[in-house]
């Protein structure tokens, strides 16, 4: 009896143990990391909804011996049930679909073309990616960073690289929070000030409710056409818009953007801080993955403002050329961060309505790009 008393004691400090010894250094390294996480989602607002579950989760994962992630473990329950199955991030798309407004975007279908622009770093990064030496299926995943849109960042990992999904997850939200502070200076960089001062006209709001119920159906079907393998991406999120403008469905509308979304968003942040164990993480390939990501996000800026200073020559001084850094998904903040600009170049320039067209536009492109690069890579066999 008393020997089994000392045993069970010895058990109590095994976990002390481990983390004193050398291989409880990467665990240290990631507790560490995650307060810095938690750290950053209450006191600095970063993103919280996301790091504050994320930076939990590895904080769980990285205590020696709980074997939360061993078959039928707790979190190894949560990624089973909704990660590695797709299931949670696509829940998700329906909440930001039904969340999303296209007016603008459907007021000036031509912006849409910056959505388009927006994404051209994506596959710049892949082709640097693949350059490096990453396997297609991890180059595609890590490229899919500069989407600036951490749900389809999500999928593309966890269904083709599952082994990555800690890093890319956390990378792809880092960078969403500091969209804030990488565009601006790029923006500044590329634009004079006599484009950075065009003041824009304003858009009239004459969409018909037809169109705004048309509009998710026809792009579901011709996306679905062109690319098959992303149809779960772009589908879902164009039900929710679809429920969002019908107006019939607004309990199961409100639960999409409220309930539905807060428990998978819980859910799934918990499973993506699971896949941040120490020795996993730790690995040379993480710090490649954050510079990629870094890298990604910067040139669909640039593509998406050189583009725009394009069109404003084309247009002959019309178009501000600053809108094209809002190409990306990061919606609505990229949005947010040109008017920000534009009022502070032009207290009489509003840009916000033309600016949220081409971010929810950047929403659309970036699933499109993971949609094509997806079905590339089945036309190749390698999926």
């Amino acid at each position: 009896m008393f020997e089994s008393i000392v045993s069970g004691l010895g058990g109590l400090t095994s976990g002390v143990a481990h983390l004193a010894s050398a291989q409880g250094i990467p665990n240290l390294v990631m507790l560490a990391i995650a307060g810095t996480l938690l750290y950053l989602g209450v006191k600095k607002g970063v993103e919280p909804l996301l790091l504050v579950p994320i930076g939990f989760g590895c904080l769980l994962v990285n205590l020696p011996l709980s074997e939360l992630m061993d078959q039928e473990g707790f979190l190894r329950t949560l990624y089973d049930a909704g990660v590695a199955n797709e299931l949670f991030p696509l829940l998700i798309f329906v909440g930001i679909g039904a969340m999303t407004d296209f007016g603008p975007l459907l007021e000036n279908p031509r912006i849409l073309l910056f959505g388009a622009a927006g994404q051209v770093g994506i596959f710049l990064t892949l082709m640097l990616a693949l350059a490096l030496g990453f396997p297609e299926l991890e180059a595609v995943a890590i490229a899919v960073i500069g989407a600036c849109d951490g749900p389809t960042a999500i999928y593309v990992a966890s269904q083709y690289a599952p082994q990555l999904l800690g890093p890319i997850s956390v990378a792809a939200y880092s960078y969403m929070a500091l969209v804030p502070i990488i565009q601006p200076p790029i923006m500044k960089a590329l634009t004079t000030e006599k484009e950075r001062v065009i003041k824009m006209a304003a858009i009239k709001r004459s969409v018909s409710r037809e169109t705004r119920l048309l509009f998710p159906i026809v792009v579901t079907v011709i996306g679905g056409l062109i690319a098959p393998k992303g149809l779960p991406l772009l589908g879902t999120i164009m039900l929710g818009n679809f429920m969002r403008e019908s107006g019939v469905v607004e309990r199961l509308t409100k639960a999409s953007e409220n309930e539905i979304a807060n428990i998978v968003t819980l859910f799934l942040g918990l499973a993506i801080g699971a896949t941040m164990e120490g020795n996993a993480f730790l690995k040379p390939t993480t710090l490649a993955i954050f510079a990629l990501g870094f890298i990604a996000i910067s040139l669909d800026t640039v593509a998406g403002v050189v583009f725009g200073k394009i069109v404003c020559a084309l247009t002959g001084g019309k178009v501000n050329p600053l809108i094209g850094a809002a190409g990306i998904s990061a919606y609505p903040m990229a949005a947010r961060v040109v008017q920000t600009q534009g009022l502070r170049y032009n207290k009489k320039n509003h840009l916000l309505m033309h600016a949220a067209g081409a971010n929810t536009g950047g929403q659309i492109g970036s699933v499109v790009a993971a949609a094509v690069m997806l079905s590339v890579l089945k036309g190749m066999g390698l999926i």
